[in-house]
């Protein structure tokens, strides 16, 4: 059965373009503890055999936190650590050819930029989106910020059906405008990543997403 994310409102990412290789398993542990409803590993330039390593050092601190699991880019990773989902970007192929390398009990993440390529995501069948990114962030180096006037209409339209979370330069010094804007679930990475207690600006930022 695939993971229900209906509840989700904070999406991590363990980006190892800001967490140093020795640090993995505690920072996985902060990000949990402090509420993080959904973790990714992402770690761009480096090898399979590489992600591999680090998914077998995070995925079963995920798995005992009851937190869902999510490989980047990688969908024979994901089968192979048993994760419960893949993420794949706009140029990652289609839903089809992963779903067919996944199986079916599996989530299906897919980045879009417009309300477009949004709408199309949900017509092709992914589980759930992300949705920017809304400022310039340095995990997506050249690609401009969207901005947050598409942010109420995505979520009216997608976000009925599908999880929509939010995400690009999202910090907790500007989420309650991101909020205001209609969004109901954000994905976080390097304010949270970079923060000197992890766990407690997971905590602070869901405070500010859920009021509770």
């Amino acid at each position: 059965m695939v993971p229900d994310l209906s509840g989700a409102r904070l999406y991590a990412i363990l980006d190892l373009g800001y967490v140093p290789e020795p640090k993995i398993e505690e920072v996985t542990r902060a990000l949990l503890e402090g509420g993080a409803d959904v973790l990714q590993l992402r770690a761009k330039g480096h090898s399979e055999e590489r992600i591999l390593e680090f998914g077998k050092r995070t995925r079963p601190i995920c798995r005992d936190a009851g937190v869902p699991f999510i490989v980047n880019d990688h969908p024979s990773l994901a089968v192979e650590l048993d994760a419960d989902g893949l993420h794949l970007g706009q140029d990652d192929g289609s839903l089809e050819e992963a779903r067919k390398r996944i199986g079916p009990d599996r989530l299906l993440g897919r980045s879009t930029h417009s309300p477009t390529q949004a709408k199309q995501a949900l017509e092709d069948g992914f589980d759930y989106i992300g949705f920017g990114p809304l400022f310039p962030t340095p995990t997506k180096k050249g690609r401009p910020g969207i901005g947050l006037e598409n942010v109420e209409g995505v979520e009216q339209s997608v976000g009925m059906k599908i999880p929509v979370f939010c995400i690009g330069g999202i910090k907790r010094a500007n989420l309650e405008d991101v909020i205001s804007a209609g969004a109901r679930r954000v994905v976080i990475v390097s304010d949270l990543l970079t923060a000197s207690d992890v766990s407690s600006a997971v905590r602070q930022a869901r405070l500010q997403i859920t009021g509770s």
